[in-house]
């Protein structure tokens, strides 16, 4: 899947330098190029618009900018430049903005000269403009440090994917197979309550739907899904006829989200029932839909399946999952699900395996078995509060390297270890904010990059620990 951010990058600069020192104009316009070049490198889809020195340009660059459907606008201060110029259509985009504060020299020290100073002077235009976006209540980030410093760069690429993975929330579309578990309260909100808060909009279809698409899926479309499985699972311990069957819904499924140009998909499990024409549940279709990017959640859960989704497109290695036991004696807990896991996530080779399935009048269910890569990641979740408002919930953890165990032969399933909290007190700050059973793993410390996700979002931000 592709989670490249695309930004766009506005070099500021002051119009009087170009009438009284035009010789610095060629100096300024060879950074911005570094600027985007090093950015570049580092993964970033860059879009670097012409230097900008008086309101008409800045305005005319952002227009173009956001026309290139770029997820994070950054400006560049290549000089002082006045904040006035720029904060109105600063304040009036709608693109997520981070101000990069840097300069082209790693150092200005006794050997600096008047030449220097020019070249590197722009962070009082930087204070300049973000006083005055506090001012009028523009959101912003910033970003400092020199523009070959490793830290500042990656800095800037956690903004960047931080950026797309806000967008991507605002306009999620995402489609609810059957309606939410009856019981289950944490994730339960009125469809309208995401809509005006996150921007997401979620279609409801029933299970007649979901059937007459799995009833128009082609013996064709089933062998060519069956030679992908071949190439990137273990089928060898599959009947054929218990994939094909899990193929057949899930072909369906994914044949509805096209249809609805959805980016996040939930089922309850319990409307599947094969006398409506239904034979199993999509667990494997979960698991290879959030391989592709596309989000997912279980049990009917709309919101948390719309920020899977969001958080699969900023940051790629995301999986859905649940806090099932606690493990008191060794300080971790065992994650797991029904079926689904993001198989992008495996250590190995995913093994293909029949679930053995008691939940209602259906088949078994293939599921993906596999480990997830030990090694630092993220637990986040996101939490319905009072007054219509959200909270996202984030904490350092540890993937253990326990691989997998014979006794949960059809479930996938792995251990997650608090980093800087015990047991104890990870579980009791996770509810003491309201943690909702639904979460996802996010790959990779990825803490500072959440909360700026949830300043962009605009949502409430509780990090566990601290």
């Amino acid at each position: 899947m592709n989670c490249q951010p695309r930004v766009g990058i506005l070099p500021l600069y002051l119009a009087l330098y170009d009438e009284a020192l035009p010789q610095y104009r060629p100096q300024v316009e060879a950074f911005a190029r570094q600027a985007a070049e090093r950015l570049s490198a580092a993964g970033l889809e860059v879009e670097l618009a012409d230097v900008c020195r008086i309101r008409d340009e800045i305005e005319r660059a952002i227009t173009n900018l956001t026309a290139r459907d770029v997820d994070l606008l950054a400006t560049l201060h290549l000089a002082y430049s006045p904040s006035l110029e720029a904060v109105d259509a600063l304040v009036n985009s709608n693109l997520p903005l981070a101000l990069l504060d840097t300069t082209p020299a790693p150092e200005f020290a006794e050997k600096a000269t008047m030449d220097d100073m020019m070249r590197n002077h722009a962070i009082h235009g930087v204070q300049d403009l973000a006083c005055m976006l506090r001012r009028r209540g523009r959101d912003y980030a910033v970003v400092a440090g020199h523009i070959d410093d490793d830290a500042f760069v990656a800095e800037v690429v956690q903004t960047a994917r931080a950026a797309r993975a806000a967008k991507s929330l605002r306009s999620m579309r995402v489609l609810q197979i059957g309606e939410p578990f009856a019981g289950m309260g944490d994730f339960a909100v009125e469809l309208e309550v995401p809509a005006r808060g996150l921007g997401l909009t979620v279609q409801n279809v029933g299970v007649t739907e979901l059937a007459a698409a799995i009833g128009q899926v082609s013996d064709e479309a089933l062998t060519q899904e069956a030679e992908a499985d071949a190439a990137r699972f273990d089928c060898s311990q599959l009947a054929e006829e218990v994939l094909q069957t899990s193929n057949r819904v899930g072909l369906g499924v994914r044949e509805m989200l096209e249809k609805a140009g959805a980016g996040a998909f939930t089922c309850n499990f319990s409307v599947c029932d094969r006398d409506l024409g239904v034979p199993t549940v999509p667990f494997l279709e979960a698991s290879k839909a959030m391989a592709r990017g596309v989000g997912y959640a279980g049990e009917g859960d709309a919101l948390t399946a719309a920020f899977v989704g969001a958080l699969l497109q900023g940051f790629g290695d995301v999986t859905f999952s649940e806090m099932f036991c606690p493990d008191w004696a060794g300080g971790s807990i065992f994650m797991s699900h029904m079926g689904e896991c993001n198989p992008a996530l495996a250590a190995g080779n995913p093994r293909l395996v029949e679930k053995d399935y008691a939940f209602g009048n259906i088949g078994n269910p293939v599921v993906a078995w596999f480990a997830v890569r030990p090694g630092p990641a993220t637990l986040v979740n996101i939490a319905p509060g009072p007054d219509e408002t959200f909270d996202i919930i984030a904490s350092s953890v540890l993937i253990l390297d326990r691989g997998m165990l014979p006794a949960f032969p059809d479930v996938p399933h792995f251990w997650i270890q608090p980093r800087d909290l015990s047991l104890r007190d990870f579980l009791r700050r996770y509810s003491e904010c309201g943690g909702t059973h639904h979460l996802a793993i996010v790959m990779g410390d990825q803490i500072g990059a959440i909360q700026c996700m949830a300043r962009m979002l605009g949502t409430g931000f509780r990090q566990l620990e601290g």
